[in-house]
């Protein structure tokens, strides 16, 4: 059985270790709401961590933050056609708490320019490639932009090229 060190504070990427801090502020204010949106945000953080046996950084911390906010806004649209407003209104609630330690997102305009910069050096010309320029677009705008944006901006870019 491999035993990991015991972990310090000192291990935690700085993403990760504000998100701790806000989350015992949270339970000084008695903020159920954000209180609760922390703590799935960090559990998230711990879980991926266990399985996978690694501390992950900031960057890794901010993919994870990404996942639940997509996660969130999926869930919004899914009882918004429910009629669970209640339901509708808690996650929109915890996704604003969320949405404050993601990175500003890319506007249109610099991710338009990102993705006409990659498809210039993949080379790419039809939708066929669509892969090649993703597989290259992905980590640079990861966490950056919305994925399905991204897929919906490359699709109409190499469609009318």
């Amino acid at each position: 059985m491999i035993r990991r060190p015991p972990r310090s504070t000192l291990d935690r990427s700085s993403a990760a270790s504000d998100v701790y801090k806000r989350q015992k502020q949270a339970m000084r204010d008695k903020n159920q709401l954000r209180l609760e949106a922390l703590r799935f945000f960090k559990n998230a953080v711990l879980i991926l961590e266990k399985d996978k046996q690694i501390v992950l950084d900031d960057t890794g911390v901010t993919e994870v933050l990404a996942k639940q906010v997509k996660d969130r806004r999926e869930s919004i649209t899914m009882f918004e056609k429910g009629a669970r407003s209640d339901l509708v209104d808690k996650e929109s609630a915890e996704l604003a708490v969320l949405e404050e330690y993601l990175p500003p997102q890319l506007s249109q305009q610099d991710l338009s320019e990102i993705i006409r910069s990659v498809i210039e050096e993949v080379g790419a010309k039809t939708l066929q490639d669509k892969g090649k320029v993703m597989g290259k677009l992905m980590p640079q705008v990861r966490g950056l932009a919305d994925g399905s944006e991204v897929n919906a901006m490359v699709e109409n870019m190499l469609g009318s090229a």
